[in-house]
């Protein structure tokens, strides 16, 4: 990387990190225990984002009238009070939830891990926490712990089993809503009462521990941290709480104060965390050098919302993935399943279509690089691996002809990667250009991959 170019990104993020990964570590052999730790998730690549909760049950309606915005955030957007919002306990019981039926759901996507909701903004526990009854196993009629069943799937399905904490409470008794502009309650951001603050810390730190020691979670997915009682010393030392707990433990970084820029990045080591988190939507040119993942909804809305219809296609998610991916991103795409216990119809639908996808064109995905190329192709996009370029062409040629930029090394062949017979297609390779000569038919309108195997290019 051009050091003018090094400068403009350190401008834009704030200060420079020349690592492989996350922020860059003085000790070699510390990088080389953090790039043993973070490869699971590097190969990873794509995973299903569950959230779920209280707010399942009225879906985005509150007294008969359509709440605006994500449904999650109903108790926030409706103002309704916590001993009125602390009622719908009384009619969650998800009764047809299938663990088992989740994982596999995943699993036939192509996801390689799950991150689920254990506590959101509302305060409500999705697991069987000591620290409060506030909890799906103490007050509910369903009374079973969900993430206990998740847990265990997951291992046994061989999915990684990843968890979302929210440090904002507006539940918990240290922390209090403000007054909107028309006098009602505005629980977001929460305000704190200072002199609790620690025993919410504690708080907290119990139930992270009870998701480590109890669940086994391979990541802790943080959010809410934008309060301004939340600051970056602590998410620093919550952050050494929670590795030496679990040294292989994987912490996004809105754990502190992180979530700069383009929702969520930072590439400095001066903020913790392991990844960054860019929402709704795949920065155009990636975060080189940064671990970073995409989450996205599959709809308008993460949780359940009865009259959330706006589902993107089936060829936009796959597309999505693929884009992340080039820019060497991880894909976090989310359901919101019904206070039943079902995942949406839809978005099964569409999760099965990227599976069929996927079961073709895997390698084209796991465990694969950016884009060597420094700008966007007009067809589609480039994966890499070792000595693969993986071309995602989404807008099939009319005449035929597929063009690169020039390659360093030799091309000594390409073939179409939903060809079980590898069939050479026909190549030319310039100083300037790369020509390959395709099928007038695409094999895939969402994303036809075509390998481009090389001969001394840089691995």
């Amino acid at each position: 990387m051009k050091l003018a170019r090094m400068m403009a990104m350190a401008l834009f993020f704030g200060t420079l990190n020349l690592g492989g990964g996350t922020a860059l570590a003085a000790d070699p052999a510390a990088a080389k225990k953090d790039d043993a730790r973070m490869r699971w998730w590097r190969e990873a690549r794509f995973g299903m984002f569950i959230h779920w909760g209280l707010y399942a049950v009225p879906a985005g309606e509150w007294q008969g009238k359509e709440v605006k915005s994500i449904g999650e955030w109903i108790m926030n957007n409706a103002a309704i009070p916590v001993s009125d919002y602390e009622k719908l306990a009384q009619d969650f019981n998800p009764a047809r939830f299938d663990a088992a039926e989740w994982v596999r759901i995943a699993k036939d996507a192509g996801m390689k891990y799950i991150v689920i909701t254990t506590k959101h903004h509302d305060g409500f526990c999705m697991f069987d926490t000591k620290a409060t009854d506030y909890n799906i196993v103490k007050a509910t009629p369903y009374g079973k712990d969900v993430l206990r069943a998740l847990s265990r799937e997951c291992k046994r399905q061989g999915v990684k089993f990843c968890t979302y904490y929210s440090i904002m409470d507006w539940h918990h008794p240290s922390q209090f809503p403000g007054k909107s502009k028309t006098g009602g309650l505005a629980y977001n951001p929460s305000q704190m009462h200072p002199e609790r603050k620690a025993e919410y810390i504690a708080y907290m730190k119990q139930q992270l521990r009870e998701l480590i020691s109890n669940y086994d979670t391979a990541v802790l997915w943080f959010d809410g941290e934008w309060c301004d009682w939340w600051t970056e010393a602590d998410g620093k030392d919550l952050y050494a709480f929670l590795r030496k707990l679990k040294p292989s433990l994987i912490v996004n970084n809105r754990v502190g104060k992180g979530r700069k820029g383009m929702e969520g990045m930072s590439t400095s080591a001066e903020y913790c965390g392991d990844f960054g988190t860019p929402e709704q939507q795949i920065p155009p040119s990636g975060f080189p050098g940064v671990d970073w993942e995409s989450c996205m909804t599959m709809n308008d809305t993460w949780g359940f919302k009865r009259n959330d219809d706006h589902w993107k296609s089936r060829q936009q998610l796959i597309r999505n993935l693929a884009d992340a991916a080039s820019k060497g991103g991880n894909f976090l795409l989310n359901v919101g399943p019904t206070s039943g216990g079902l995942i949406p119809p839809p978005s099964v639908e569409r999760l099965e279509a990227v599976g069929r996808w996927i079961k073709v064109n895997s390698e084209a995905i796991y465990d694969t690089k950016a884009s060597p190329f420094e700008k966007q192709l007009p067809w589609g996009r480039v994966t890499r691996k070792s000595d693969r370029l993986y071309l995602h062409v989404f807008d099939w040629p009319a005449e035929h002809k597929l063009f690169l930029p020039p390659i360093q090394g030799k091309v000594t062949g390409a073939y179409l990667l939903a060809d079980p017979n590898k069939r050479a297609l026909e190549v030319l390779q310039t100083k300037t250009e790369v020509k390959i000569v395709v099928p007038s038919v695409a094999p895939d309108a969402n994303d036809s991959v075509v390998v481009v195997k090389i001969q001394g290019g840089k691995k």
